[in-house]
């Protein structure tokens, strides 16, 4: 054993880990983001022992929350995934304009998120005998607000990428739990510390999720919630859409190959 070659391969990795963006934040992220999120929710469960329905609460966050994870994915790693084949330049030289680009991965985003949904809710009724749908019509408008959220966080995502290169791709799988903590997905609102709680409300998921609690135990849709979050999911996309547009045509003029 030659401890001297030993250390050379040590310190080439703990130069490398200082300057990889996706080695900092499996060590950083990743642990922060889920010693939050899940202690949060250990928190709300010891403070609501007994509190009915809390099974069927906590599945249907977990799929709800599998619709945003799905949108926010499909637009920036479909965008990674171009890069990585080195067809970005390719794509990009025939007719295909971005928008067109943009319109045809939120179609293959929606045509998962559904199947997605419809795994959800039959691997819960076959594991838990617990029926997602019972939630009725309200089903419809807190998926669509989920998507919305989604495909904004994804085009964040992809702009980022757009706009850095591939050395940020972990931002793609990053996004997609960035709001969790304050989005009131497997706890309510009133369980982040009161100076955070504007800020979850800041965010259209907090109305989904905060909906839906309201609709399994008591039945009852707030339609002033829901529009809440529409208004809001709107015009965070509307941004989100803009700033990738922004950031591709700042690559596109410096040369598209530096996303390949």
């Amino acid at each position: 054993m030659n401890y001297s070659r030993i250390s050379a391969v040590v310190v080439r990795h703990m130069y490398s880990f200082r300057r990889n963006f996706d080695r900092l934040s499996d060590s950083i992220y990743w642990p922060i983001m889920d010693l939050i999120v899940w202690g949060l929710t250990t928190v709300w469960l010891q403070n609501t022992a007994g509190t009915p329905h809390l099974l069927f609460i906590m599945l249907t966050a977990v799929v709800f929350w599998q619709i945003v994870w799905r949108s926010n994915y499909e637009i920036s790693v479909n965008l990674l995934e171009e890069s990585w084949c080195r067809n970005v330049v390719n794509l990009f030289s025939t007719p295909l304009t971005v928008g067109e680009w943009v319109s045809a991965v939120m179609v293959v985003g929606l045509a998962k998120v559904v199947l997605g949904i419809l795994v959800g809710v039959a691997a819960s009724w076959a594991l838990y005998s617990l029926n997602i749908l019972t939630i009725g019509f309200a089903l419809l408008p807190f998926t669509v607000l989920l998507i919305l959220f989604g495909w904004t966080m994804g085009f964040l995502g992809a702009g980022i990428i757009a706009r850095f290169g591939r050395q940020f791709q972990t931002i793609a799988w990053m996004m997609g739990f960035l709001f969790a903590p304050l989005s009131a997905v497997y706890y309510p609102v009133s369980v982040l510390p009161a100076w955070l709680q504007p800020a979850a409300y800041a965010l259209p998921p907090t109305y989904v999720f905060e909906g839906m609690r309201k609709v399994v135990t008591s039945g009852v849709i707030d339609w002033e919630m829901l529009l809440q979050g529409a208004v809001l999911s709107l015009g965070y996309l509307a941004l989100a859409v803009w700033f990738f547009m922004a950031m591709f045509e700042h690559r596109r003029r410096g040369g598209l190959q530096g996303l390949d």
